[in-house]
């Protein structure tokens, strides 16, 4: 089926379609992963936004329900050069077009994904409209022009656990084809603003017992409870969107903050956690999203890392905390200890899944520091 695509910078284009049909609205961004396209698309970081692929073949693998992020795909769309319909994989269940359907998500196929990173890295992560339905360029433009942009949403309300629960699992076991349990002991809360399963997988292995509550979560009742010792910190997870939009979540954050309870943050964690110490974060002109990104440590090791942000903490930061790892593509901020509170929290995404693993002794700090 043919599919037309509007950018908002006014480029128009036909390609060809699988998945589901219909009209998608969202930010087009690139991601550079050659492995784990799976995890990408149920990462609900991705909420609002349509995956450009710079790998060119994808679907190989299939879809399984172990490789699954979250319960379902967030993302609006996904953008491919080539999409392959037989998979070959022991562990694969589906194809990704039998996947995307289910899922109600757009695919778009047979269409040139290097000039779309490169009008990307000129201008800027833009929002765009995909449709089977309509053809017509000025009818695609007025519908994109009269549509919330990204940041006009709040995405939290939308991927967030509506109840809390207690994540079982650690770490995936090659050898028994199955995520492992281990005994855990201190209590920490997670708030899911978004949370990928790989970062409770690496929390519960570092033999944390990990309880997920919703974003809207009351700040008071994680104070008492840390007074009355029943947890040792709070987790604020990665999620979707523009971070500051999220005034009732910031607000919370901040009475978290005048208590002193250990936190640890990741990605929108990490931000959420600098607006709520009153440093606002800025949009970068199109993100990071890979799984090779170079990030130099305050040891000076070089880690290399997965990333997936569309903003960043400012310089300004650096007044209140010790910046403790640093991006080498842009020399942007990664990582940050608090210098007088018992907090720390990271831009890159010390879970990987896809990715690297050179980093997950981040976890094993967060341990040592609530333990």
């Amino acid at each position: 089926m043919k599919i037309w695509i509007y950018l908002e910078n006014g480029i128009f284009l036909e390609a060809k379609s699988f998945g589901a049909s219909g009209t998608s609205i969202g930010e087009i961004v690139f991601n550079t992963s050659l492995t784990g396209y799976q995890e990408i698309i149920t990462d609900p970081s991705y909420a609002g936004q349509f995956i450009t692929f710079t790998m060119p073949e994808i679907g190989n693998v299939g879809v399984n329900i172990d490789d699954m992020e979250s319960n379902k795909a967030h993302c609006k769309g996904v953008i491919v050069r080539n999409y392959n319909e037989n998979f070959s994989n022991f562990r694969g269940q589906k194809s990704l077009n039998e996947f995307l359907k289910e899922q109600n998500t757009i695919g778009i196929t047979e269409i040139d994904t290097r000039f779309l990173t490169k009008d990307l890295r000129e201008s800027g992560a833009m929002m765009m409209i995909a449709s089977t339905e309509t053809s017509n360029r000025d009818k695609l433009k007025t519908m994109l022009e009269t549509s919330p942009r990204i940041e006009d949403i709040n995405y939290i309300k939308e991927v967030s656990t509506k109840e809390s629960y207690t994540h079982k699992t650690a770490l995936w076991s090659h050898e028994n084809q199955c995520y492992s349990t281990i005994k855990t002991d201190k209590k920490i809360v997670a708030i899911d603003f978004g949370v990928k399963r790989n970062i409770l997988n690496e929390l519960t292995a570092v033999g944390l017992e990990v309880e997920v509550i919703p974003s809207d979560f009351n700040a008071e009742n994680l104070i008492d409870r840390f007074n009355k010792n029943e947890i040792g910190g709070v987790f604020l997870s990665n999620g979707p969107g523009d971070p500051l939009v999220l005034n009732e979540e910031v607000g919370q954050v901040k009475k978290l903050i005048v208590a002193n309870i250990p936190m640890f943050g990741i990605c929108l964690g990490h931000q959420i956690l600098s607006i709520a110490h009153d440093h606002k974060t800025y949009k970068l002109k199109f993100g990071q999203h890979g799984g090779n990104h170079p990030v130099q440590n305050e040891s000076g090791v070089v880690e290399i890392t997965a990333q997936n942000h569309n903003y960043n903490v400012p310089d300004s930061i650096k007044e209140i905390a010790k910046v403790t790892h640093i991006n080498l593509f842009d020399n942007t901020i990664e990582g940050v200890k608090y210098k007088n509170a018992p907090i720390f929290s990271v831009q890159h995404h010390p879970e990987a899944s896809p990715g690297p693993h050179e980093s997950s002794y981040i976890f094993k700090d967060f341990a040592k520091m609530v333990k």
